[in-house]
């Protein structure tokens, strides 16, 4: 199995910046890609950002992208997700997610970070 762990939300005016760290555990050999997601109140949860087990191939939503980075430190299986310029509409409860399947699926998720981002 394969245990994760995120910190580093907080609170943040609109235009700032917060970095959030998510580190991964146990089977990570396993591991084929590392996500994150967000959910507001009320609403789905929803793909933020991705990255391959190695490092080389990213993917973002629209929403996001231009704004927020996401990147990995092998050396520590932390997988980080710097976000710039932050809008109200980005405050959610950020989760870390990791597909160990060659098909994608994410199907291990941590226990999500809280983000709130004022106007």
């Amino acid at each position: 199995q394969v245990q994760l762990v995120e910190s580093g939300g907080g609170l943040v005016q609109a235009g700032g910046s917060l970095r959030l760290s998510c580190a991964a555990s146990g089977r990570t050999f396993n591991i084929y890609l590392m996500g994150w997601f967000r959910q507001a109140p009320g609403k789905e949860r929803e793909f933020v950002a991705g990255i391959s087990w190695s490092g080389d191939s990213t993917s973002y939503a629209a929403s996001v992208k231009g704004r927020f980075t996401v990147s990995k430190d092998n050396a520590k299986n932390t997988v980080y997700l710097q976000m710039n310029s932050l809008k109200p509409e980005d405050m959610a409860v950020y989760f870390c997610a990791a597909a160990v399947n060659a098909a994608g699926k994410y199907d291990a998720w941590g226990q999500g970070t809280q983000v709130t981002v004022s106007s």
